[in-house]
């Protein structure tokens, strides 16, 4: 009986395609033992409870960006959650480490080659983050979620996702989906979202172009976030929601997406075929593009800069697009080719093979 450790979190980006492989392995082999090693601060100390897989604890030991007293401690406290995941290796008996990315993943790489055994990364962003890169340099097998991604060695596997997006039956739920929404199934569905929080740039582009959308025959569902204060125009065409607690819905109603571009997020859109504009958030190093980059070079997508998105945009690019049957038709078919609904087995192959080494 085999012995996994999955080592990932922080963030859902790095939790969700942890949680994937581990269902996956659990349904292929359901008398293995799968545990996790993430940290109390995480998202994952909330979520692979729930999920009914052990949680071990690591200490949370950034990598110091500067010189300073954090970066005096390192050394120290690095050598500290290395040991802690060492006991966890030697306590639980695990066979093979698998890692995510997060702060728990450069211990687990560090205790595994100590400990002599195979370890895998995956990277889910198109820019690997520092834990990966100092990782897949020792690594039995490497795997990137998108192609292009500067990982050494690394071939691309795509993103794990969770099973209500494998297993989506888009034309099988779009009724129910129009049904729970308040939209018609028989027009078509643009779907507005910017994640759990929303996107205020989205948010006030749509508030003032909406109408071209609907002009064009089509119906928008929006979620605009908990926590933002949108108008609701009361048209019947146009429907205003804070959150979507089920995404497997909407993703079946949606014809073509106007979103951010998080990685499980283009991830997802590409799997289902379903042509998109992609807003990538403007803060941070650049990721969210890069993670749309090989959607729109396929053609299954476009990018329109945060700074440039506005109601203009909407009306001049967005709802023509909507009007030309033939260039969605050919989206479609791009986002096929360039997404996959194996990520999961195909990280699962990479496990395999470090095993068998």
């Amino acid at each position: 009986m085999t012995t996994y450790l999955l080592a990932g979190g922080g963030t859902a980006g790095h939790v969700n395609p942890l949680l994937a492989v581990a269902d996956a392995i659990r349904a292929r082999e359901p008398e293995a033992t799968v545990l996790v090693l993430g940290t109390k601060e995480g998202l994952e100390a909330r979520l692979v409870p729930l999920r009914g897989y052990d949680l071990l604890i690591v200490d949370k030991v950034p990598f110091p960006r500067r010189p300073n007293g954090a970066a005096v401690r390192f050394p120290a406290r690095f050598a500290k959650a290395v040991r802690q995941v060492r006991g966890y290796i030697r306590e639980r008996g695990v066979d093979v480490v698998v890692g995510f990315g997060g702060y728990a993943s450069a211990p687990a790489y560090v205790a595994a080659r100590r400990a002599g055994m195979p370890y895998v990364v995956h990277e889910a962003n198109a820019k690997p983050g520092l834990a990966n890169i100092l990782g897949a340099r020792r690594a039995a097998a490497s795997g990137v979620a998108f192609e292009g991604t500067a990982l050494r060695g690394a071939e691309v596997v795509g993103m794990p996702l969770r099973p209500e997006i494998v297993n989506l039956d888009r034309d099988g739920l779009r009724v129910e989906a129009a049904a729970a929404f308040g939209l018609d199934p028989a027009r078509p569905v643009l779907l507005v979202f910017g994640g759990s929080l929303g996107a205020l740039r989205l948010n006030r582009a749509f508030a003032g172009g909406w109408r071209s959308v609907v002009d064009a025959g089509w119906q928008i569902l929006h979620a605009v976030g908990e926590r933002n204060e949108a108008v609701d125009p009361g048209d019947p065409a146009y429907r205003v929601v804070p959150y979507i607690d089920r995404m497997d819905l909407a993703f079946a109603l949606a014809d073509a997406i106007v979103s951010r571009s998080g990685a499980a997020t283009v991830s997802e859109i590409s799997a289902l075929g379903i042509p998109a504009v992609y807003v990538p958030y403007a803060v941070g190093n650049g990721e969210q593009a890069l993670n749309a980059a090989s959607a729109v070079q396929a053609g299954a997508a476009l990018l329109i800069p945060d700074g440039e998105f506005t109601e203009d945009r909407i009306r001049t690019e967005i709802a023509p697009l909507l009007r030309d049957a033939a260039a969605l038709t050919r989206m479609r078919a791009a986002a096929s080719e360039v997404g996959t609904r194996t990520g999961s087995e195909n990280v699962l192959a990479l496990i395999d093979r470090a095993l068998a080494r």
